[in-house]
């Protein structure tokens, strides 16, 4: 058992791919906040409202992170959601692009922010577990009307390849990033890769294991103008 907070919330972050700079945003402190914290002992201790963040995030009991042990059990009757409170999960937004036109390079797929969902609606949204979730941004325009350019769409990269069905998926192809409407033809040896737009030709009889395929897209979202 570790008895350090520092050490604790270090290992977490390493054991789940975290970094600290998106946990520092998490909490609304800057950037460096957190790793300060772990490598440098500054503050001493986690503001009371920064522990009950990270331990929910985490799912893990306050005292872990510092509180002291009746605090931490009032803070958790507190803070367990009842029947009619929301429960939220963060889920990380990427900083990649996928292409709805001719083809973008991905980037470093880094998390430079969380999204925040009613953990009920993103379960059934993703149909179970939400621990392949997360958001990126759609550049091109043939993917439209469905998708636009800008828009923010979530990936279940837990359903991919193992479950391949027809409907929008994120590919990889020749380290690109695309996302894509994806058709199985009846034999399952060969899937046609669909526009929405019809301005864009379609990509028949593709073989499924030439194709990364990253993640079923499950939601969208897009500013109104």
């Amino acid at each position: 058992m570790v008895d350090d907070p520092r050490t604790l919330l270090d290992a977490l972050i390493r054991e789940r791919g975290e970094d600290y700079a998106s946990l520092s945003r998490l909490i609304g402190r800057n950037p460096t906040y957190v790793q300060q914290f772990i490598k440098r002992g500054v503050p001493r201790k986690l503001d009371e409202q920064d522990r009950r963040t990270l331990a929910g995030y985490f799912g893990i009991d306050e005292s872990l992170l510092g509180a002291p042990p009746r605090l931490a059990q009032v803070a958790d009757a507190e803070a367990s959601p009842r029947s009619d409170e929301a429960e939220f999960i963060a889920v990380p937004r990427l900083d990649v692009q996928a292409s709805a036109g001719p083809g973008a390079l991905n980037g470093e797929e880094k998390t430079y922010d969380r999204l925040r969902f009613d953990g009920r609606w993103l379960r059934e949204i993703a149909g179970g577990s939400t621990a392949g979730l997360s958001t990126i941004r759609v550049a091109g325009d043939s993917m439209a009307p469905t998708l636009s350019p800008g828009d923010e769409i979530l990936v279940n990269r837990g359903d991919a390849a193992e479950r391949l069905r027809d409907g929008i998926y994120v590919l990889r192809i020749d380290d690109v990033l695309v996302v894509k409407r994806i058709a199985l033809h009846p034999s399952g040896r060969t899937i046609t890769i669909h526009s929405d737009n019809p301005s864009y030709p379609p990509w028949p009889d593709c073989d499924p294991a030439a194709i990364g395929v990253i993640g079923r897209v499950v939601w969208a979202a897009r500013r109104i103008s």
